[in-house]
């Protein structure tokens, strides 16, 4: 369970220095580079992946490209949903976003669904509908619909990241060398973006910041990992108690440090999520 912890408090604080950064005026996409350099790095260091085996004709590469492309996109949208909505919507949209992965299942693997299963995935799409519909502390109406926007990027954007990462694993790549793959051509692509989009002169303090948020993304996935291998019969406990520490440390840090103040439609939203994941870790057992 402290390895789950520790997974779920990585996760969280990734999103709360992004924020915090953000309104200090660092440059997300700034951040978004050094991020991925840092986490190709720590990969190749921790996971030890065997690139001596690498078959050039054999990698996925149009999907470890694709990969490499969404990942920070999707880090980007991150950081500007954590800007217009908040924390607390935010981490409760990245966290459901497995309800679109296991629609996924359903209709393009053809997984079979329990009634549970099926009942946590629509409480699952309508806390996260209910977070974007909801009003949010934006002071114009044009803040308030990005939110939204921004919201349903995530959502979408995660659960597609976690689809596609498990067509790769079905494709027999291995796990360590694929993850390290996805993070160079991460790093690379969004360094390009910068320096091609001349929208910003690099700065140091970007690359301090970028550091701190690779080495709690890595370590985020690097728990996250270790509390699979070691609970390997009772994958339900780890889902459902990561989703819910996630969800749980995510509305903590929004009530007390960022001063978040939620509406009752964010709060039915937040009951609907944590009965939803109930229901798919149940679901699981």
């Amino acid at each position: 369970m402290t390895f789950i912890f520790f997974a779920a408090l990585c996760s969280v604080a990734v999103s709360i220095v992004l924020k915090q950064f953000k309104q200090r005026d660092y440059s997300a996409l700034q951040m978004i580079v050094w991020n991925y350099v840092t986490a190709s790095l720590l990969c190749w260091f921790w996971f030890k992946p065997d690139f001596a085996h690498l078959s050039i004709h054999d990698t996925p590469w149009w999907l470890i490209g694709v990969l490499g492309v969404l990942l920070p996109s999707i880090f980007f949208c991150l950081a500007k949903s954590l800007q217009y909505a908040g924390i607390i919507k935010t981490e409760v949209a990245q966290r459901l976003s497995v309800v679109l992965s296991l629609l996924a299942a359903y209709f393009v693997f053809h997984e079979q669904f329990s009634s549970l299963k099926l009942l946590g995935v629509a409480l699952g799409i309508t806390a996260v509908l209910s977070l974007i519909v909801a009003k949010t502390q934006a002071t114009t109406q044009t803040q308030s619909s990005k939110a939204g926007w921004f919201l349903a990027s995530v959502w979408a954007g995660y659960a597609l990241v976690d689809i596609l990462l498990k067509y790769n694993s079905s494709l027999g790549q291995q796990f360590a060398l694929s993850l390290n793959l996805m993070f160079m051509v991460a790093g690379v692509a969004s360094a390009i973006f910068v320096s091609l989009s001349k929208l910003e002169q690099w700065q140091v303090k970007n690359l301090t910041a970028g550091v701190l948020l690779g080495v709690l993304n890595f370590a985020n996935i690097a728990f996250y990992v270790q509390a699979h291998q070691l609970l390997k019969d009772a994958p339900a406990v780890v889902f459902v108690v990561m989703n819910v520490s996630v969800v749980t440390l995510g509305v903590l840090s929004g009530l007390i440090y960022f001063k978040e103040k939620p509406n009752q439609m964010t709060m039915i939203g937040l009951l609907l999520s944590l009965i939803g994941v109930g229901c798919l870790a149940m679901s699981m057992t």
